[in-house]
Order: C-alpha cells, then structure tokens, then sequence
C-alpha cells in the first residue's frame, strides 16, 4: 500500500505517517510540503492507493490542488484534511469529487476507519453532510438521469466501490467497452468523475446493492 500525504507541516506528516502504520505495517508514505512537489509524486508513482490532501497548502488552494488531482489521476482517492469544520467548504470538496473530507482534529481511530472505507472504494460523507439540504450536488426532484440497462448495471458496481477491471469480469465484458459505459454513467449524470457519479446517484435513492448480473 501506498499512501501520498501532501501537509506543509513537518510534524503534521510524520504524525500521519506513524497513523498510517494502523492501516498497515509496509504501508509506503511519500510526502509533500507543496502542491508542485505532490503531482510531481503523483506522476512517478502511478501505483498510489490514496493522496491525503491538506485544504490549506502555501502554493495552492486544495480545491483547486484537488480539481488537477481529478484530471490527471480520476481513478485515484482523495481525502481532503482540514483544520477546522466548515460546512461550505465540505461541500465544496465533495462536488469537486473528493472520496471524504476530515479535520486534523479528528481522532485516529476515525481517520483509520474511514481511510479504510475509502480504500475499500467507498465515499465518506461528513456528519455536517448529512442533515436535511446540506448535502453535496442535491439534484433536482425529476433529475434521475435516463440509464442503459447496462448502464444501470455498472453503475450499481460503480456503488459498491468496484474498479473497471472487477466490472469487466462481473459483467464479462472488455476493459474498453466498460470505459465506454462507466463514461456514459458520469455523462448521464452530468459529472467529471466516479466519486461524483456515486454521490449523485445516492441523492437519487440508488443503494449499494447489486441487481443479479
């Protein structure tokens, strides 16, 4: 495993870096004090399993840090880190296609556990989310988008956290025609990327549980 922890506190990365050994013992840490050091990572290490990102960072802000991370690395987790609990910017992270949102001042047993759903592939919502009208990219009543049965298909594994390759082999289809479907799931839906598509469909009342495939 491989983890990417971009802070511009010394102390703050090697706190994370001995959390992170909860996850696993060989749990790989890179680290980077700034955004241009952190792609510069990114793009020597295209074996990444996540990028815990710091919200304020001295180069770049981490919406904008998050939204460059999206375009080159789509298929690659974000957790966005910051110091304080701010509603409007959870929910700005999370429309920006973040896999979850948390402050520093969170215990560590609770950045494991939602780590560890996130590498499992799933969306971690923070608890200031989830009350009435506050979550992220609420849709409109009659916004459900119109889905392929295939389509449909991909995107209930899409739900439950599963990668191209594994829908391929669940669904027997070509790494190529899956793309082509899971594209048409993000364009239906009117999204840049998975998270983004997961978190859409779950306004709609779409729940991470498969039809027979």
């Amino acid at each position: 495993m491989k983890i990417l922890v971009v802070d511009d506190h010394a102390l703050v990365r090697e706190g994370l870096r001995q959390v992170l050994k909860g996850l696993d013992e060989q749990v790989e840490v890179l680290e980077a004090a700034h955004c241009v050091g952190a792609f510069e990572i990114a793009a020597q290490h295209c074996d990444l399993d996540l990028v815990l990102l710091d919200y304020h960072l001295p180069d770049m802000n981490g919406l904008d840090a998050l939204t460059i991370f999206s375009e080159k690395h789509p298929e690659l987790p974000i957790v966005m880190l910051s110091g304080s609990v701010n509603p409007q910017i959870a929910r700005k992270v999370m429309q920006r296609g973040a896999s979850g949102f948390i402050t520093k001042a969170s215990l560590s047993s609770k950045l494991l556990s939602i780590l560890s759903r996130v590498l499992a592939g799933e969306v971690y919502l923070p608890t200031e989310l989830l009350s009435a009208g506050s979550l992220p990219c609420e849709p409109e009543a009659d916004a459900a988008p119109l889905l392929t049965s295939r389509q449909e298909e991909v995107l209930y594994l899409l739900l439950e956290g599963r990668s191209n390759k594994e829908i391929s082999q669940l669904l027997q289809l070509s790494d190529e025609t899956t793309k082509n479907h899971v594209t048409g799931v993000l364009r239906a839906f009117g999204v840049q990327n998975r998270v983004q598509a997961v978190l859409a469909a779950a306004q709609l009342g779409y729940v991470k549980t498969s039809p027979s495939v």
